[in-house]
């Protein structure tokens, strides 16, 4: 099929998205999903939604980051498929229209990425050049990547999941299963403590260390 008909196939309604807000109230979680028109952006900001993604393929549409912008929510725009000047031309917008109320998201667009075309130190380019705060959206098949863009201060991990690798869809290569999403969490989870604060400084325990080997 094409894509657009696989897109038609796979798309959701206003009953299911009912649905899917109704069950993350309930939870509580937070949900949102990527706007690729519009109509479609109006049809989400009737929700609560907590920010608005705008996708790569998106990330140069004018009207799309104006309205986006102008909605108050907090926006994750996705630089996949940018040169910088095209990302100049985003940030511009989002400057413009969003107040700085923005993250950028440093991703390949390549499903799954292969480890030669990640480059993830594009995160510190990317905070360098726009002094702003950075994510990090995953396309590859493991957790290392997703983990060392944490670890060179990406705030936001976005990575797709799925229930099997063997399920339909163009995506489920590219995503993590739940049991690795859990492992992807608590490995984030402990960055912060392992990085520190870059402070030199003898712990108690280490002291004890030093006495029972130096002896002062």
């Amino acid at each position: 099929m094409t894509y657009l008909e696989y897109k038609k196939r796979i798309e959701f309604g206003k009953d299911e998205y009912d649905y899917i807000d109704k069950y993350c109230i309930e939870k509580p979680i937070l949900w949102t999903a990527s706007a690729w028109d519009i109509p479609s952006l109006e049809f989400l900001l009737s929700y609560d939604i907590p920010f608005i993604k705008i996708a790569s393929a998106l990330n140069q549409d004018n009207e799309m980051i104006k309205m986006a912008g102008q909605s108050g929510k907090p926006i994750l725009l996705s630089t996949g498929m940018s040169t910088l000047e095209d990302i100049d031309h985003s940030v511009e917008l989002l400057e413009k229209y969003a107040d700085g109320n923005y993250i950028l998201m440093h991703t390949n667009s390549v499903y799954p990425t292969p480890y030669t075309q990640l480059n993830i130190r594009m995160v510190q380019t990317l905070k360098e050049r726009y002094h702003c705060l950075v994510g990090y959206s995953g396309h590859e098949e493991n957790l290392e990547p997703s983990v060392i863009a944490a670890a060179m201060g990406a705030k936001v991990i976005e990575r797709h999941v799925t229930l099997s690798h063997d399920m339909w869809g163009s995506d489920q290569k590219a995503s993590l299963e739940i049991h690795a999403m859990d492992l992807l969490h608590k490995r984030i989870d402990n960055i912060e403590e392992m990085l520190g604060d870059g402070i030199k400084r003898l712990s108690e325990e280490e002291m004890e260390k030093r006495m029972s080997l130096r002896g002062n």
